[in-house]
């Protein structure tokens, strides 16, 4: 019997994987991503607005972001966090929901480690999986791209 493979089926094709380097210490990158008044500053794919966030950063804690895309649609994220580690790793689940905070897409898994490089530069792996399907990761690679560009000029006027 021949063996089939099909691409949008096998987990590891729906895992993103964004690698970024940060010209900024490791603990002020985490703080990024694990203070409210850090995160509402950059979070989302650009031209969003964050119109609420609510975060409790502790193993078991929520996360609950309601943001507003430029056209007026707006979009619910919920996760809890699973895993922190400051300031070298963060895991949270991640979950697309309606506004009564009930998901509407497959929850996926975020894993954040962020590692020293040389001077007082951060190395950002982010690592989320499994999609439900490819278009579905390559879209969060766009958001995702997005947002790091928006985080980075965060760092930079927060330092």
């Amino acid at each position: 019997m021949e063996a089939q493979s099909n691409l949008a089926t096998e987990p590891a094709g729906r895992i993103l994987v964004i690698t970024r380097t940060f010209d900024a210490p490791r603990s002020l990158v985490f703080k990024a991503w694990t203070e409210r008044e850090h995160l509402v500053q950059w979070f989302g794919p650009r031209d969003f607005k964050v119109i609420s966030c609510e975060m409790d950063v502790r193993t078991g804690g929520i996360l609950r972001v309601h943001s507003r895309s430029p056209q007026g649609s707006d979009h619910y994220l919920q996760g809890v966090y699973r895993e922190i580690v400051p300031p070298r790793r963060l895991v949270s689940t991640y979950a697309w929901s309606d506004a009564q905070w009930k998901p509407t897409r497959p929850e996926t898994l975020l894993t954040l480690t962020f590692e020293e490089e040389q001077g007082s530069k951060t190395r950002l792996t982010l690592h989320q999986g499994i999609f439900e399907s490819i278009t579905a990761r390559d879209l969060h690679r766009g958001g995702w791209s997005e947002s790091l560009d928006l985080l980075a000029a965060h760092i930079m006027k927060a330092r």
